[in-house]
């Protein structure tokens, strides 16, 4: 179960949700894989910055042509 939906399910119990809010919420990453998540889909896997481009590599294949990558060889 991811976090969201946990929290949502506490939402009518304020006491249970401060206790999980405290000790449940996730961590704020500053470096490593899951600091720059793709700005299209959210993924964190096979992400790539180069030139500040932020796409997983599966959103980078779509997009390339639209942002002016050429496909050679």
């Amino acid at each position: 179960m991811s976090f969201e939906n946990a929290k949502k399910q506490l939402l009518n119990k304020p006491i249970k949700l401060a206790k999980f809010l405290k000790f449940s919420s996730p961590k704020k990453r500053d470096f490593g894989r899951n600091a720059t998540p793709c700005r299209r889909c959210g993924k964190t896997e096979g992400v790539i910055n180069k030139y500040g481009l932020r796409y997983c590599r599966q959103c980078f294949r779509e997009e390339a042509i639209k942002l002016g990558f050429n496909k050679y060889g």
